[in-house]
């Protein structure tokens, strides 16, 4: 047997029968309206009319938010997970370096259309139950990610709030992960490469979550001890792995620890854009006035968005360079959806200007933190600016304001009825009610005719 499976059972029983804090329900609801908020400007995502294409097989189960296609469950989970991370815009746990609601919630609301019989309350026990696998997994990790974590821990929490919506019992639930484990996939060689195959693990991850737990209610068996094990995840996936975090089940609810993205961009470029917007609050900065900037960041920040801007820049490239996001922040004051089209990512002036912003290396010893990070800029006068950033803007200690957090929501295509029915969602009697309102959002998303990639 697996002792941390052991965990995770007990903790999903738990969720099922008992009481969820207060905290939990309404962390939940505002990263549920997150989620399908940039799940639905996902519609408009690069390469996303070829997954459409290929996910075409069995149709009428599940909607494909934000276009309205009606598919089967896994396919409607695949390409709900791929259209959330598609635009590096959902929510992340930073510590654990996990985006955990893009294949749990695509999972758990096309469960919802597919099964019925899912309220709001259940659906939100489903999220929360999920955030815990997810971010608790990749706490437990102790060395720098070789595998795409986002993909292969938000498996493992689809798994978990597919358990719950489905009812299994100890041995389904055991089994379930079992079965998920032998699909885990997803590496960072797509990270590095700045492939579309990034957001498409995230869709893998759903579409697998979806088989698992599938086989499981069936009465298929799984390998009993997919994550302890001597190859199972930690020994395989991490490395290196300390399983602690798992005993805070039930008194640690990650998803109160989940950040919003306030750019549509890799989570490790928000330290420096953050702190490039308060230099330019407090200083009036400019971009004619900029000689050369800096960005000093962790090993882990620097690896993922360390690149350098060109002109040759694929969008999926552009959103992981902290020198290109740096540069229409400073051009601009901010970033947005429209900071990766064609046109702007051919700018010469925006192209120009990144190439006078470098990231470096601190001397950070976490192998897996994206921050702090320290912004310079010298400038033409002779001036010396800085700033540090601790506590980005998004995270549980700097939150995102509520007006920033709808207008986000308003911005990728989320209707005021969507909104309005996540504010409701405990008591809300069908959570297949939220699809329907992704799929009125498909007379506001339209897919351009030649998206950039």
């Amino acid at each position: 047997m697996d002792p941390v499976v052991d965990k995770i059972v007990a903790h999903l029983q738990r969720i099922a029968t008992g009481q969820v804090p207060e905290m939990a329900v309404a962390s939940a609801k505002a990263f549920v309206a997150d989620t399908l908020g940039v799940g639905i400007a996902g519609a408009s995502a690069p390469w996303r009319a070829e997954v459409l294409d290929m996910a075409r097989g069995a149709e009428g189960e599940a909607t494909a938010w934000g276009g309205g296609e009606r598919l089967s469950l896994a396919a409607a989970a695949m390409i709900n997970a791929f259209q959330a991370h598609s635009q590096e815009f959902d929510p992340v746990h930073e510590g654990a370096v996990v985006h955990a609601m893009a294949a749990p919630l695509a999972c758990a609301l096309g469960w919802a259309e597919a099964h019925g019989g899912v309220s709001g309350e259940d659906l939100v026990r489903a999220v929360v139950g999920a955030v815990d696998v997810a971010a608790t997994l990749g706490l437990c990790s102790r060395t720098p990610m070789r595998f795409f974590r986002p993909a292969t821990c938000g498996g493992f929490g689809a798994t978990a709030a597919l358990t719950l919506l489905a009812r299994l019992d100890e041995a389904q639930i055991r089994n379930a992960l079992g079965i998920y484990y032998g699909q885990c996939a997803g590496t960072m060689q797509a990270h590095v490469e700045a492939s579309p195959q990034l957001a498409m693990q995230m869709g893998f991850a759903a579409r697998n979550a979806v088989a698992a737990v599938e086989l499981a209610r069936r009465g298929m068996p799984g390998p009993r001890a997919p994550i302890s094990g001597p190859f199972g995840y930690f020994a395989l996936f991490d490395g290196a792995a300390d399983p602690a975090p798992f005993d805070e089940l039930g008194r640690v609810w990650r998803i109160g620890e989940l950040s919003h993205k306030p750019f549509p961009s890799g989570r490790a470029t928000h330290g420096g854009l953050d702190g490039l917007q308060r230099l330019i609050a407090k200083y009036g900065l400019q971009a004619d006035r900029l000689l050369r900037g800096r960005f000093l960041v962790p090993p882990l920040t620097h690896r993922l968005v360390g690149r350098p801007a060109t002109p040759e820049m694929t969008v999926a490239y552009a959103r992981l360079c902290l020198p290109y996001c740096a540069a229409v922040c400073l051009r601009s004051g901010t970033v947005g959806l429209g900071d990766f089209t064609a046109e702007a990512l051919a700018d010469p002036k925006t192209l120009a200007l990144a190439a006078r912003l470098t990231v470096a290396e601190d001397r950070n010893r976490d192998l897996n933190a994206l921050h702090p990070v320290r912004v310079e800029f010298d400038l033409v006068d002779g001036r010396a600016l800085g700033c540090d950033v601790d506590a980005v803007l998004g995270s549980p200690a700097n939150p995102l304001p509520a007006g920033d957090t709808r207008a986000k929501f308003a911005a990728c295509g989320g209707s005021d009825a969507l909104w309005d029915t996540v504010a409701a969602l405990q008591v809300l009697p069908n959570a297949a009610e939220l699809a329907r309102h992704c799929r009125a959002a498909a007379t506001r998303v339209t897919p351009p005719a030649a998206a950039p990639r």
